[in-house]
């Protein structure tokens, strides 16, 4: 039974993130057909064709590697100087036929000659006023913007209805140092959801005789009021002698033990692991915030600045997921993770007999709304073939005209992207690298639910 919750799991957050996906590419595909653009194909996933059906000009469709999906939008790409004397020819017919003349100078210069190629050798002469690149500066902003513009709202109605219900669960504070859990043995920072072995050491705490509904006193002689300055001096303590004064049913005992030594995140704020003495108590929290769109509006926004610092450092957390998986360090648990991670996430939340419905529902939605928020923010980055890299030159090509305008010279015309072309393999290239070594981290060293 515990694998077909398992397997649920897996089912509900892939079908989410693929409902997710599909529209986010409904966000380019809808405003691109209403500027008068040509959409020839709307699929999801790569690869292989699954399955398609054609209805009008655009063919719809599945493939079968479900880790992203694209519209194909006509005109993506303007036709360069060089070619533009060869853009249209007259077949024997007698019919106008778009045709680029290919550039053979240079590695770079061969592949954004070829690049163009491609592009118009799809374009009919009836095409001519419904390319992409034609478009006005604003048009192509927001068929650009609409796709993680989508996964932005699918995070703020999710964290919303969360957060209206059933309350933040990030807002919890530790309520001063009273007990609610006390752990049976010291797991490994990566191994945090199994069950305990007889080989694992014995929690600090719970070797001391600490119960769940204690108030700690004081540790080592130190008194405390809250949650926080009790866990720094605990951290402090290395593997050191502890003495604990405790209170139960109104009376304080003294209880003795030694902390032992663990990695465990820096802080609440740095994920990285660092070896810090351990007792083994979780906290009493007090009430969930709650709150509604606006207080959901603030939180975001807090999200927004942590996953720009988040993805400024997201290549060296990157290779440190490489290093774990030849076995250098442990993995860190709360770094990054692919949709095969987060799919393992979620089964492993559905299966866990120790959570609530209730629990389980909410951390799911947060989950797939943590995905949703990410893929937002990072198809914003402005670098091709991110959405990004579109806004970026579409607004470029608007100062641009602009300037030339308020100079009184000539328009300079559209902004080539297909210059940029390079730059967009290269990065390609660099997050299919990232990509992949996520989802093999996901599978040879797997980041388990925390509990």
């Amino acid at each position: 039974m515990t694998g077909l919750f398992y397997l649920l799991g897996v089912v509900i957050f892939a079908t989410a993130i693929m409902a997710s996906i599909g529209l986010h590419e409904l966000g380019h595909m809808i405003p691109a057909k209403k500027f008068g653009g040509k959409v020839t194909q709307y699929f999801i996933g790569f690869g292989p064709t699954v399955w398609s059906k054609r209805v009008g000009e655009t063919e719809y469709g599945v493939k079968a590697v479900p880790l992203g999906g694209y519209v194909k939008i006509v005109g993506m790409l303007p036709p360069g100087a060089a070619e533009l004397a060869d853009e249209v020819t007259v077949d024997a017919q007698g019919n106008q036929v778009v045709k680029v003349r290919k550039s053979n100078t240079g590695m770079f210069t061969q592949l954004v000659s070829d690049a163009r190629a491609a592009e118009w050798e799809t374009i009919q002469p009836e095409d001519s006023e419904r390319l992409f690149y034609k478009m006005a500066w604003w048009k192509k902003v927001i068929v650009m913007a609409g796709g993680p513009t989508v996964n932005l709202l699918i995070a703020f109605f999710i964290f919303a209805g969360v957060f209206a219900t059933y309350g933040n669960p990030s807002e919890a504070k530790p309520y001063g140092p009273a007990v609610s859990e006390v752990v049976d043995c010291v797991l490994p920072a990566s191994e945090l959801t199994r069950t305990c072995k007889p080989t694992d050491p014995v929690a600090p705490a719970k070797a001391a005789g600490v119960e769940a509904g204690d108030r700690i006193v004081s540790f080592n002689g130190v008194p405390f009021t809250t949650w926080e300055a009790m866990q720094d001096e605990i951290r402090s303590n290395a593997d050191g002698a502890a003495t604990i004064v405790v209170e139960r049913d109104g009376q304080e005992q003294t209880l003795t033990t030694n902390t032992t030594v663990t990695a465990r995140p820096t802080s609440a704020t740095d994920d990285k692991l660092t070896q810090v003495g351990f007792l083994g108590v979780s906290p009493t929290f007090n009430g969930l915030v709650t709150g509604g769109p606006l207080y959901t509006i603030e939180q975001m926004g807090g999200m927004a600045k942590d996953t720009v610092i988040a993805l400024g450092t997201l290549p060296q957390k990157v290779w440190g997921v490489a290093e774990a998986i030849v076995g250098v360090h442990p993995r860190d648990p709360n770094g990054p993770v692919s949709i095969v991670g987060g799919g393992r996430i979620a089964g492993e939340t559905v299966s866990e007999e120790s959570f609530p419905v209730k629990e389980k529902a909410v951390f799911l939605l947060m989950l797939v709304a943590g995905f949703n928020f990410f893929i937002g923010m990072f198809n914003f980055i402005p670098l091709l073939p991110l959405d990004g890299g579109h806004i970026a030159g579409a607004l470029w090509e608007a100062v641009r005209r602009g300037w030339a305008r308020l100079r009184g010279r000539p328009d300079p015309g559209y902004v080539d992207v297909a210059r940029l072309l390079p730059i967009a393999y290269c990065v390609a290239g660099a997050l299919l690298v990232m990509g992949v070594v996520l989802i093999v981290g996901d599978v040879v060293v797997p980041v388990r639910l925390q509990s």
